[in-house]
């Protein structure tokens, strides 16, 4: 085994370990929560349709890289190639949703009474359900278009070229496939990225004025605690802000790597770790703080 294998191995088996038990374990503690109380409160369904994301990343990025890593890349049949890819976008477009409707979600909640949102404040939560599952549906069957349209070269000549570790090239820049993923996926995605901007811009704003109002109120006061709604709010942002920056530098290196003929081999790996960063460390955020929120939100 060479220098290079050996790192991928560290890298991608260290990354999946932590993520995969980082996230089995937020998950179970959900799970446990439901099947004591027969429910989940809205914001507990999010978080744990997002670790699911999280976890669907996970096994499509970080498994495979090892697996080839180890020497076992007749593994990756054609078959398995699409399966692979598909479970990647599939959870991918999922992350993207569900930290979108988890930040709108907030910002709703925590938005004064007499906002604009006031109306569906108290009704928003009743289709949060719906919501998801209709995103699931959604994206199950978009991203089932690309592996269908999309032919999976297995040519050794086109597999060397693309690197040891690319081991699922696609065939591409079809234009018909490039409208589809562009009307399909990526007008979504950049629509969610502004709903993000636009809902997290909305919380800063709010708990500026608390802020505000708890510096006004502590010159009359020798004490105050912060409200449990702030303390959520500020652990949804911290998970938020992590999410986007990962999220636009993957994004980034994806691009350069599209555009590219020849994408470098380490571009390349470093791309497929950034993309598992925010599933790998999305759980140990949420344990810190979010264990917690189910007994400070509605």
């Amino acid at each position: 085994m060479d220098l290079k294998n050996f790192a991928i191995i560290i890298i991608f088996l260290t990354q999946s370990t932590f993520g995969i038990l980082g996230n089995i374990s937020l998950l179970s503690k959900y799970l446990i929560i439901y099947y004591n109380e027969h429910t989940l409160k809205p914001t507990d369904l999010i978080l744990t349709h997002l670790i699911t994301a999280n976890f669907l990343i996970i096994l499509s990025k970080g498994v495979p890289h090892t697996m080839a890593a180890f020497g076992m890349k007749l593994f990756f049949s054609d078959f398995m190639c699409k399966l692979f890819l598909y479970i990647q976008r599939l959870g991918r477009s999922m992350s993207m949703g569900t930290t979108c409707l988890l930040s709108v979600y907030q910002a709703i909640t925590i938005s004064p009474h007499n906002s604009f949102w006031k109306n569906i404040k108290f009704k928003f939560p009743n289709h949060i359900g719906f919501t998801i599952s209709l995103c699931w549906a959604l994206y199950s069957a978009i991203n089932f278009i690309f592996p269908v349209l999309v032919h999976i070269k297995q040519s050794q000549k086109n597999t060397t070229e693309k690197g040891d570790f690319s081991f699922c090239s696609v065939l591409g820049h079809e234009k018909i496939v490039e409208l589809l993923y562009t009307a399909l996926l990526v007008f979504p995605e950049v629509l969610f990225s502004l709903f993000i901007f636009w809902s997290s811009g909305s919380m800063i704003a709010i708990l500026h004025r608390h802020k505000q109002l708890i510096q006004y109120i502590r010159r009359n006061q020798t004490s105050i605690r912060i409200s449990p709604e702030s303390r959520a709010t500020q652990s949804i942002l911290i998970l938020v802000t992590t999410f986007v920056v990962f999220y636009t530098l993957s994004s980034i290196l994806q691009g350069f790597i599209a555009v590219l003929y020849k994408a470098n081999w380490w571009l390349v790996i470093f791309t497929s770790f950034i993309s598992m960063c925010f599933p790998t460390l999305c759980p140990f955020l949420m344990s810190h703080d979010f264990i917690l929120l189910r007994f400070c939100l509605f």
